[in-house]
């Protein structure tokens, strides 16, 4: 604790005593009290020989030298009695009476602004040591003992090839100033969290081998209004003693977030004073100064226009998850850390997780190993990655969950609805496994894996999509006869894209071709808004999607009617096995079919024979 604290709490320590004293001493030396008619009593027996009056407060003293305090509800009507008598009449409270009265009032007002002062004092001091203890680690250049380069860095090769220049430039600036070429100001990269922003901007910082300043965007903003605007052009400054440099903001749409008009204070009034010296610091670059500022961000919807104009982020470079073909790139750069048996095909893995980002990625090489690991196994062999991938995708196995027989039966028909249905529309992805296992949420799951990348997608694809996800319930009423909370999540799935198929991408004659959904340009999920329409074209949407999602269910019964028996069957293995493949899915299948040209009606035998040929394939 620091001199001038200690010496507040002093001077408050005595304040407190000083007014306790005060109060003491007050309730020490106050007058005993009597009332109006024994003071008229005294009077009347010319006891009394002085008295002092205050409004209507009567301070008297007698014959034998006593003193006593009385209250008269009449002063105008008892003068002329004291004057009758030869009383000494005073007027007002002695001086010392004043003094202490005022102590009483002032002492508490001064004791709560004394001890507001000294917390706000200690605050700031503590504020103030830790700024200067983290200046320096903050905004020097951070040494990179093992740098990061391109070849760490996979999956995103139009970005990498977009940065070559400026990376060539970092390095031989002379090449590009005698033509009279300006390095870009900023570059941000844009996109879902986890592709690997963070590492291309290091990459950059290992390649050019110039100093690296990285700070969150966070950092700058405190409670204080100013900090976040100190620590800007304080980061600046250094960064031009250290030219040329990158200087590196990871999440910067915490301080540069829109900017909104009127009058804003508090934190908003911080972050608007913060954005204000960014801006500035990156206009006050001279031609001189080789400072590259690069920055991340999930949410470049939210950023502030001035922010993005040229001069300042002059170049937008969108980290997007990677193709198949990138997803085998970084899992072999992973792979070259781990310790992977020869039947691992990384191509057959990087086509089986379709949308995993780079990070997701890096986390399926991890699990996998540590699952290795776990069974003692001193190779990663196919086998874990399918068990990575799927605690990934849909979460731990939960074990210890208690089903009974007729939930088992309802979630193997479910999960057959959805598997028979994918075998026989058109335009589907094939079966890669069928599961009841409980995993996190779910009870259980069907997996389809895509065998190409899709980056548009026909109606005929949706609409087979939204009959797919009807199967669980159509199952449940045609071989059950019930319906169950277990298609919740496929009635969601199912109303979300054919409200897009009808308000977005413009899939059904009535509404035509007409866009009442807007993508808001965000990475964190789907933000999505709608366009203004009328309460009529609202009902007509709501009309539109009910009879996409009713006339595709009403396919999936039809479906399902006609391929009863290979529902049923297909049910039954995965009551007796719990996981299918889709090899052992069309081997019931193939047996089903032959039963049908047989004739037969069912004999327990021949389920017997396809439990045992699943066993063996298995």
């Amino acid at each position: 604790m620091t001199l001038f604290i200690r010496t507040i709490f002093a001077l408050v320590l005595l304040l407190v005593v000083g007014g306790a004293i005060t109060v003491f001493w007050n309730i020490e030396n106050r007058l005993p009290s009597i009332s109006y008619n024994e003071f008229l009593t005294i009077l009347d027996k010319d006891e009394v020989t002085e008295v002092r009056l205050q409004g209507n407060e009567i301070a008297l003293k007698d014959t034998f030298g006593r003193e006593f305090a009385a209250y008269s509800p009449d002063i105008a009507a008892l003068l002329p009695k004291l004057l009758d008598k030869g009383v000494i009449i005073t007027g007002g409270a002695d001086d010392s009476a004043r003094i202490w009265r005022l102590a009483e009032s002032a002492v508490p007002v001064m004791l709560i602004l004394l001890v507001w002062y000294s917390l706000l004092r200690n605050q700031a001091a503590d504020y103030s040591e830790s700024e200067d203890k983290d200046k320096h680690a903050r905004f020097a250049p951070q040494a990179m003992h093992k740098p990061v380069t391109f070849r760490d860095v996979a999956g995103v090769p139009e970005a990498k090839e977009e940065l070559l220049e400026v990376i060539d430039f970092l390095q031989r600036p002379k090449k590009y100033s005698r033509l009279g070429a300006v390095i870009p100001r900023g570059i941000l990269f844009q996109g879902p969290p986890g592709t690997g922003k963070t590492l291309i901007a290091r990459a950059i910082a290992g390649e050019s081998g110039v100093p690296f300043f990285s700070i969150s965007g966070s950092d700058f903003v405190e409670m204080f209004v100013g900090v976040g605007a100190s620590r800007v052009r304080e980061l600046f400054k250094e960064a031009k003693k250290h030219t040329p440099c990158i200087v590196f903001i990871d999440e910067i749409d915490a301080v540069g977030g829109r900017r909104s008009s009127g009058n804003i204070a508090g934190g908003q009034d911080e972050r608007g004073q913060t954005l204000n010296a960014l801006l500035v610091e990156m206009d006050g670059f001279s031609t001189d100064d080789t400072i590259i500022i690069l920055a991340a961000t999930n949410r470049p919807d939210i950023l502030d226009p001035a922010l993005l104009r040229p001069g300042r982020f002059d170049r937008q470079i969108n980290i997007l998850p990677p193709d198949v073909k990138g997803r085998l790139q970084i899992l072999q750069v992973y792979a070259q850390k781990m310790a992977l048996s020869d039947s691992v095909n990384l191509e057959k893995v990087a086509r089986s997780t379709p949308g995993f980002t780079g990070a997701e990625l890096a986390s399926l090489m991890n699990e996998a190993a540590l699952i290795a690991g776990r069974k003692g196994d001193s190779a990663i062999r196919p086998e874990h990655f399918d068990i990575a991938k799927d605690r990934i995708l849909m979460g731990v196995e939960r074990k210890g969950l208690v089903i009974s027989e007729k939930d088992r039966k309802t979630m193997a028909y479910h999960e057959a609805g959805h598997a028979v249905l994918a075998k026989f529309l058109p335009e589907t992805d094939p079966i890669h496994k069928i599961t009841i296992i409980p995993r996190g949420k779910a009870l259980g799951h069907t997996q389809q894996l895509p065998l190409t990348e899709r980056h548009a997608y026909a109606k005929e694809y949706l609409l087979s999509r939204i009959t797919i996800l009807m199967g669980g319930r159509a199952s449940e009423e045609i071989c059950l006869s019930q319906q169950t909370t277990g298609a919740e999540d496929d009635f969601r799935q199912a109303v979300d894209l054919a409200t897009k198929m009808v308000c977005q991408w413009g899939m059904t004659d009535k509404i035509g071709t007409m866009s009442y959904i807007r993508d808001d340009g965000a990475f964190l999920g789907e933000q999505l808004s709608r366009n203004a329409y009328s309460e009529e074209t609202g009902r007509i949407i709501d009309r539109e999607v009910k009879t996409l999602v009713e006339s595709c269910y009403r396919e999936a019964r039809r479906i399902l009617t006609a391929e009863q028996d290979f529902l049923v069957y297909l049910a039954d293995m995965l009551l007796v096995n719990e996981t299918l493949d889709l090899e052992e899915m069309e081997i019931i299948y193939e047996c089903t079919a032959k039963k049908r040209r047989e004739g037969a009606s069912g004999a327990s035998g021949d389920e017997k024979d396809m439990a045992c040929t699943l066993s063996a394939t298995g």
